[in-house]
């Protein structure tokens, strides 16, 4: 059995205050494109958990997010069987994209399908949610706004399809690290109400007006190599150019193909990992 896991960008960010649990009150677009790791499940005789993955320098014990899915599903439905997952992944590590997040979503998706559990997606996202704050939006993936720590997610009208060129600098962010660093009276606030109602009236050019991350001065400043990656790609003649999450990822959205084309030309030897892909 295979289920996908896409990665995701951020469409907006704005942080509004810290909360006195610790995390950060958000309010975000996120929505998901072609790129995309793949988990195998395959059903084990005795009862442990086993992750693989073709990237060798991923942990793949209680560190790792897919495991904290299985074992989380395991203790609360009393699972005794076993399970052995293989993640293939596509998308780049401590990169902005969800990676880990959306992993551990599909894991979510694939245990409730495999061992028939009969979870709603509501139900899934709040358990994904011990996990990872983005766990509960990659649960329902598409295109939606999120709100709280990253609990409450409303799916939106999928985003005006184009193309996504993705560029990953050489560096990994922490996105720990940035949150710790945010002074949130002097970040630049974003309009993300504003930005989800040109979603909902499928306004691509109003989208693009109201695209903004609060974040990417404060990982701009440290890696300004985002800066450049955004000049380049509104110079090679992209609709729009942010980083996503809390970075390193750059992303420009094209409307036309030849114009995405052109950007990811211009990129590719500037970084070594860039990609051409369409929105879902």
């Amino acid at each position: 059995m295979i289920e996908k896991a896409p990665a995701k960008i951020n469409l907006g960010l704005d942080v509004l205050y810290k909360r006195p649990d610790g995390y950060h009150e958000l309010e975000m677009v996120m929505s998901s494109v072609d790129l995309a790791d793949h988990l195998f499940f395959e059903e084990l005789p005795e009862d442990k958990i086993v992750v693989e993955t073709n990237k060798a320098f991923l942990p793949v014990d209680q560190r790792n997010n897919v495991y904290q899915a299985v074992a989380l599903l395991k203790n609360k439905y009393q699972i005794n069987k076993g399970v052995k997952i293989f993640v293939k992944k596509n998308i780049p590590v401590a990169a902005g994209l969800g990676g880990g997040s959306t992993d551990c979503a599909a894991a979510l998706r694939g245990i409730n399908r495999l061992w028939n559990l009969g979870c709603t997606l509501e139900e899934l996202a709040e358990i994904g949610l011990e996990v990872g704050t983005d766990v509960p939006y990659c649960v329902y993936g598409h295109t939606a706004y999120i709100g709280g720590k990253g609990e409450i997610v409303q799916v939106l009208p999928a985003m005006p399809p184009c193309w996504v060129v993705l560029v990953k600098p050489r560096m990994s962010v922490s996105t720990r690290t940035v949150f710790r660093e945010i002074d949130v009276e002097k970040i630049q606030h974003q309009d993300i109400k504003g930005l989800a109602e040109a979603l909902r009236q499928q306004d691509y050019q109003e989208m693009l007006k109201k695209m903004g991350n609060s974040l990417e001065d404060v990982t701009g400043k440290r890696h300004p190599i985002i800066h450049q990656i955004k000049e380049r790609m509104i110079r090679y003649g992209a609709d729009a150019a942010l980083m996503s999450g809390s970075g390193p990822t750059v992303f420009a959205l094209c409307q036309h193909y030849s114009r995405a084309q052109r950007v990811y030309n211009g990129l590719k030897g500037f970084c070594d990992e860039v990609y051409l892909v369409r929105t879902l």
